[in-house]
C-alpha cells in the first residue's frame, strides 16, 4: 500500500460511512488512493465520547480534522456531509440567495478551507484539507440513474424522470420536508410498498447498481470532489 496515497473521510453518519467502504473506496482504489470513512464523534452532556454521527456540528467536525491531519503529514483528509443537514458551519450564513448547487458547494468549501488553516496550517491543510459539501443527503446521487431507482421503487420511472426535468439534476432537488431527495424516496417507497425506505441497505444496494461514474456524470458537485481526489495522485506522480 506504500504507492497508495491515504485520504480519511469525516462523514455524516452510517449511510456515507457504508457508501465509501463498500463503493467509493473500491473505485479510488483502482486510482491509487485509500480512502476510509470515520463518523463525526459526538459527546454526551458530561462531554464523554457517546456516540458517532447525527451531529454536523462544524466545531465538532472541526476537532476530527485536526485530529486526522495530526496523525501522519501524508495523510489528507476531507468531508463528506450535506449543506441542508449541517446545523452550524463557515459560510452557511453568506450563501447568496437563490444559488446553484454548485455556487453553494464552493462557497461553503471556500469558507470551511478558510476556517480549518487559521488552526492547523502548521499542519499543511492547505494542502492536505479537501473540503466536500454535499447539497442533499446521500440520497439525491441515487437519482443518478431514473430507471434503475424507478425499478427497485416499484414505480413508473416518468415519475422520477419529472422530477429531473423539473429540477435538471440530482443535486438540485429542491429541499423541503416533502420534496427532498430523501423525502420522495420515503413518500414512494410508503406509497408502493407501505415500508420505509432503508437506505443503509436498499440505498447502498442501488448505489453499487448505478456506480460511481454514473453519479459523477450526472452530479457536478460530486464529480468536482472526485476530480479533486484524483488531482492529488497526479501530483504526487
Amino acid at each position: 500500500m506504500s504507492n497508495f496515497t491515504e485520504v480519511f473521510a469525516i462523514v455524516e453518519g452510517a449511510t456515507e460511512q457504508l457508501f465509501i467502504q463498500q463503493i467509493l473506496a473500491p473505485y479510488l482504489a483502482e486510482k491509487n488512493i485509500d480512502m476510509k470513512a470515520t463518523q463525526v464523534k459526538t459527546l454526551n452532556k458530561n462531554r464523554k465520547p457517546k456516540k458517532k454521527g447525527g451531529d454536523v456540528r462544524f466545531a465538532r467536525v472541526k476537532k476530527d480534522i485536526g485530529n486526522h491531519l495530526k496523525q501522519r503529514t501524508e495523510t489528507y483528509v476531507t468531508t463528506f456531509v450535506d449543506y441542508y443537514g449541517i446545523k452550524e458551519w463557515p459560510g452557511i450564513d453568506s450563501v447568496p440567495e437563490n444559488s446553484k448547487p454548485d455556487h453553494i458547494a464552493k462557497h461553503i468549501n471556500k469558507e470551511t478551507k478558510k476556517e480549518i488553516n487559521k488552526q492547523f496550517s502548521k499542519q499543511e491543510s492547505n494542502r492536505r484539507f479537501i473540503p466536500y459539501m454535499s447539497i442533499h443527503e446521500f440520497e439525491a446521487l441515487l437519482f443518478s440513474d431514473s430507471a434503475l431507482l424507478a425499478s427497485e421503487l416499484g414505480i413508473n420511472e416518468t415519475e422520477i424522470s419529472d422530477v429531473l426535468t423539473t429540477h435538471g439534476e440530482p443535486e438540485a432537488i429542491n429541499n423541503s420536508p416533502q420534496t427532498a431527495p430523501s423525502k420522495r424516496l420515503e413518500a414512494w417507497s410508503q406509497r408502493v410498498s407501505k415500508t420505509k425506505f432503508a437506505k443503509t441497505s436498499t440505498g447502498i444496494t442501488l448505489a453499487k447498481d448505478i456506480g460511481i461514474s454514473k453519479m459523477r456524470e450526472k452530479c457536478p458537485v460530486f464529480n468536482a470532489w472526485i476530480d479533486q481526489l484524483e488531482t492529488i495522485v497526479e501530483a504526487q506522480s
